[in-house]
């Protein structure tokens, strides 16, 4: 019984201590440092998910023109852009996700560095073929 509750105690500490990828992340342009999206990271049973709430970049009202199947058209607010992923160890991997500018889908994985920043790398094939960014969790 004491160590369920001992991990009970842990479990709450983690997600108090913000040491969890659930919430929303501010991300930023690779070249010029501004900023171009809030992200919400959510989960649904043991699978995580990442929808765009709000573009800093074009218009208020834009679609995704450039993305494939049932994304095409659809609003860049509320696109979900990550899919799938599931917990391993430090990471979450085996899912995917779509970079809303080329409309383009790419394995990815992510890792929290700290409570307050993220690693996601989308890649082609195996890791070493992509892009990271780091995103900063929202105040």
């Amino acid at each position: 019984m004491k160590y369920l509750s001992i991990l009970f105690t842990m479990a709450i500490c983690i997600t108090v201590n913000g040491q969890t990828i659930i919430g929303q992340w501010e991300t930023f342009d690779d070249k010029t440092k501004d900023k171009k999206a809030i992200i919400e990271i959510y989960k649904t049973k043991n699978v995580y998910y990442a929808k765009i709430v709000k573009s800093f970049v074009g218009e208020k009202d834009a679609i995704c023109e450039t993305c494939t199947g049932t994304k095409k058209d659809t609003p860049i607010i509320g696109l979900v852009i990550i899919e799938n992923l599931k917990k391993d160890g430090d990471e979450f991997n085996g899912g995917t996700i779509l970079d809303p500018e080329n409309g383009k889908t790419y394995k990815c994985y992510l890792e929290l560095i700290n409570k307050n920043k993220l690693k996601v790398r989308g890649y082609l094939g195996i890791s070493l073929f992509g892009r990271t960014q780091y995103w900063s969790r929202k105040e």
